[in-house]
């Protein structure tokens, strides 16, 4: 039984769509300065990722809902990416793919200065960050900037969940937040 088993989640509908139909999205609509809430995600090695491992730096999220899909593909490079130029970031891509197939997909795509991990096992991450679909069970494309202090400092849901994220604004969010133009 994972944790979300009858608890009552907050739905928004109508927020994001997929290839034009409506969806349901589970959770609240976070907003810039409020505190980042907490998750437990999965990394690769099936080992347990929570937001407190990143206390104290900035931390860049990026959201999609299956690395197997070409827009998730190109995000993940995107921001795997930029890494190199975000000191002192760290950035994160949250998934509900399996903890092997991630690893499997990353090393076939050289993504090596990111982490990857996997939100599959409880929903954790996209009931407290809002971006848990509800008809799909998969997380809608999104970005969050975390400061230092583990404000949030940016988000975007991605409204067509087949689109990309502005990379700039995150990109620069980010810069921001690590204390940089």
């Amino acid at each position: 039984m994972t944790p979300l088993a009858g608890t009552q989640l907050e739905e928004r509908k109508g927020v994001v769509t997929f290839k034009g139909s409506p969806l349901t999205l589970l959770g609240p609509a976070l907003k810039p300065g409020q505190p980042a809430p907490d998750f437990r995600v999965l990394g690769q090695d099936l080992s347990e990722v929570m937001m407190a491992e990143f206390q104290g730096r900035p931390l860049l999220i990026s959201v999609v809902p299956s690395l197997d899909t070409a827009v998730c593909d190109q995000q993940t490079r995107r921001f795997n990416e930029a890494a190199a130029q975000l000191d002192g970031v760290a950035v994160l891509t949250v998934s509900m793919d399996l903890p092997f197939a991630q690893k499997r997909w990353c090393g076939a795509a050289g993504i090596d200065r990111i982490r990857v991990v996997s939100d599959h096992r409880e929903a954790t991450f996209g009931a407290a960050y809002g971006v848990l679909v509800k008809e799909l069970r998969l997380l809608t494309r999104s970005v969050f900037v975390i400061d230092a202090r583990g404000a949030i400092t940016h988000v975007e849901i991605v409204p067509e969940m087949t689109t990309h994220p502005d990379y700039d604004a995150a990109i620069a969010a980010a810069k921001k937040a690590a204390g940089g133009a």
